[in-house]
């Protein structure tokens, strides 16, 4: 993928996506329910900038190679992250 500038925008509809600068295609989406905005008092944005700012520097250790998630001898199911 081309190195390119990322935003991060809130929609009218209220999810929260990361896309690059140059074109409205959305690369991941956030979307807090209710309780969770309640929850944070209305600091959801700045909890999913947190949460898009930690995917971006893993996502690009992963790409140099210093970070491996992905085990051959794992099944592929759903898992419990946390």
């Amino acid at each position: 993928m081309p190195t390119s500038f990322l935003e991060i925008v809130e929609l009218p509809d209220g999810r929260i996506v990361l896309r690059r600068a140059e074109d409205e295609e959305v690369l991941v989406t956030l979307d807090f329910a209710d309780p969770a905005k309640e929850f944070l008092h209305g600091q959801h944005v700045e909890v999913a900038k947190a949460m898009f700012n930690v995917g971006v520097q893993m996502a690009g250790r992963m790409v140099e190679g210093d970070y491996d998630l992905y085990d051959e001898d794992e099944e592929q199911a759903p898992r419990v992250l946390h």
